[in-house]
Formats: structure tokens, C-alpha cells, sequence
């Protein structure tokens, strides 16, 4: 495909934010019954009955969360997305409606702004939310958002992260690991490209790593399957900093101990053969990483027949008395205290 040297780049200052917003929010449509009134008014209207209410949200900023280097704006939007869902599924809630702000400064021309846009129309369709508001504005600082996800859930069906008991099992969805080395893999091939901008990437080997890092998918099925298994969890939270940061907030708010098995853990073929690549040990990766928005949950140890052998879901651990403290058991049958080593937006 022939490059466009000279793409369109009209000035967002042609339109004001008036005529942006307007531009930006014209595809997005509404799809559920509690949205009321969307975009268009003062306020969105909501109506959710008899359902209790979750919100949450998240900054993504440049130069923090994301490097425009690699991260094409259009993944970038989907991504906003899809970390803010995550947050309403490990709720055990379905997502429903989000608010988008923006800000961007004054390199990015429209173009950009609806390719943004574009990514974050196709993640609303495809978890099928309503964008019903937001803002824009301008910023001095590169790009960033700001999203809050709203969900619904009947009272008795929400999960907390201070339900977990002594003997619950540790349950996490998927695998774990894979964004962080598909991060290591980009980071790598633009440190080449700065050397070298004619040597071109060959990321063929990595297909899987990088979708995880710039494509993740929030585990909106989760709800649904543990439905069908007659299985509520007991405590739960999404994988966003690192599986021992995770652990160890469960833990915490539930006041127990954990004893997580290494020889558990669920890892991608394609993760290892690049741990191996990078030589780093992949444990400590697939601990520690982020970013993988897998759900990682606690049941009770009577629904073990439930969940053993279902390819959706792997047991990794298990609860424990406070006083046992928070372990990882290596392969080698030894005990090492689990530290939170994950990812940390106010470290220097």
C-alpha cells in the first residue's frame, strides 16, 4: 500500500468545541433501555429500575499510559474503552453507558481526533454501551482521556473485593503475561527504528503479545459463564496492575492469606518462547505485568466440581488464615512472600 505523504490535516480550530463534539458524536447510538437521554442536553438521563448502579473511571495520558509511537490512535480508543468495562465486569455487572472527555493539544489535527473516535465507536458497539457525554478540551501536555464507565447489576449478584474466605479457591480467567511482553517486544523494535529508521519490524512472531498489549479485550463473557455454573464468586477484581498487586488488594480488603502455586499459573506458548527470547523468567512476568484485564476471582471450595477442567477458567491458588500471609509456591515446593511489584502510575 502506497503511504500518503501529505495527509488531510484539518485544524480542530475550524470547528470550535461545539462543532467538534457535534462531528465526533454523530455515529454514536443508543442501545440501552436505561439511557433516557444521551448526548445532546445539560446532563444524560438514566433510568436503571430496580438494578443498582456501579461506576468507574480511568485516565489513559501520553507519556504514562501510552506512547503514540506505536500505539495507533485507533486501538488507543478501543483500549480507553475497554480498561474502563473491564473495571464494571470485575464488579460481576454488565456495563452499560460511558462518558468520553478529551483532551489534545494542538499537533493533533481532526483526522486524528476521529480516528480516536473511531476506535471508540467500534469498542462501544462491540460491548454494546451507550456514550451518552463527556467533554473536550484543549491540552498542553499532548493527549489525554479521560473515560467513566456506568454498569448495572441486581444488589445480590454484585461482587465485592473483600468477600474471599479461608479455603476459597484463587481462580483467574485466560492467561496472563502476554501484554507486558508484547510492551517489551514494541518498546524494543522502536528503540531499532530510532537507530535505524529504514530497518522495518518483523513482529510476526509476536502477533499474539502485541494484540494483548495494544487490543486487550475486557472479560464481559465472565458474567455470563459463571452464571451458567450455578457459581457466584466470593471476591474479585480485574487484572490491570499485575497479578500480585491484585492478590495482594484481595487479600487485604478480605483479610486473608494466599498460597499461589507457580506450576498454575496459565501462560501462552507464545509468551514463554519470548521470555526466553528477552531472557526474563516468566513468572515474574506473568505476575507482575499488567495489563491483561483478566478477571482473577475467589469461590468457594464446594463449586470446585463446577469449575474444574472448564477451559475458560484455571485455579491457581487458594485462600488462607491471615496470619499464613500472602506466598507464591514455587515448582520447587517453596514458599516465597508475594510483593507487589506491578505497575504503579505515582512511582518515579
Amino acid at each position: 500500500m502506497i503511504e500518503d505523504k501529505n495527509p488531510q490535516r484539518t485544524s480542530i480550530a475550524q470547528l470550535g468545541e461545539f462543532g467538534l463534539i457535534e462531528h465526533l458524536t454523530k455515529n454514536f447510538d443508543v442501545k440501552q433501555e436505561s439511557t433516557l437521554k444521551s448526548i445532546g442536553d445539560d446532563a444524560a438521563v438514566l433510568d436503571f429500575k430496580d438494578k443498582k448502579v456501579v461506576v468507574s473511571t480511568d485516565l489513559l495520558i501520553e507519556g504514562v499510559h501510552f506512547d503514540l509511537a506505536y500505539m495507533p490512535l485507533k486501538h488507543l480508543g478501543y483500549k480507553a474503552v475497554v480498561v474502563n468495562v473491564s473495571d464494571i465486569c470485575a464488579m460481576n455487572a454488565k456495563p452499560t453507558q460511558i462518558t468520553v472527555s478529551v483532551a489534545v493539544s494542538n499537533r493533533f489535527p481532526l483526522e486524528a481526533l476521529e480516528e480516536l473516535f473511531e476506535g471508540i465507536t467500534h469498542a462501544a458497539n462491540e460491548y454494546k454501551v451507550d456514550v451518552i457525554g463527556g467533554d473536550t478540551t484543549s491540552s498542553q501536555k499532548g493527549l489525554i482521556i479521560s473515560i467513566t464507565a456506568i454498569g448495572e447489576a441486581d444488589a445480590d449478584e454484585i461482587v465485592y473485593r473483600n468477600g474471599a474466605k479461608q479455603t476459597d479457591l484463587l481462580v483467574v480467567t485466560g492467561d496472563i503475561g502476554a501484554a507486558y511482553m508484547g510492551l517489551q517486544v514494541l518498546e524494543r523494535e522502536k528503540q531499532v527504528f530510532q537507530v535505524n529508521p529504514n530497518n522495518q519490524p518483523d513482529l510476526d512472531l509476536y502477533t499474539y503479545l502485541i494484540e494483548r498489549q495494544l487490543k486487550p479485550e475486557a472479560r464481559k463473557d465472565v458474567r455470563t459463564l459463571l452464571h451458567a455454573l450455578e457459581i457466584k464468586p466470593t471476591s474479585m477484581i480485574d487484572i490491570s496492575d499485575g497479578l500480585s498487586s491484585e492478590i495482594i488488594h484481595l487479600c487485604k480488603q478480605s483479610k486473608v492469606g494466599c498460597n499461589l502455586y507457580e506450576d498454575k499459573l496459565p501462560l501462552d506458548p507464545q509468551f514463554i518462547s519470548t521470555c526466553e527470547e528477552f531472557n526474563i523468567d516468566s513468572t515474574t512476568v506473568a505476575i507482575n505485568g499488567g495489563e491483561d484485564y483478566e478477571l482473577l476471582f475467589t469461590i468457594d471450595i464446594n463449586d470446585f466440581d463446577k469449575i474444574k477442567g472448564n477451559p475458560n477458567f484455571s485455579i491457581i491458588g487458594h485462600m488462607a488464615d491471615e496470619s499464613e500471609g500472602i506466598h507464591l509456591v514455587t515448582r520447587a515446593n517453596t514458599k516465597i512472600a508475594l510483593k507487589a511489584r506491578g505497575w504503579d502510575a505515582l512511582s518515579e
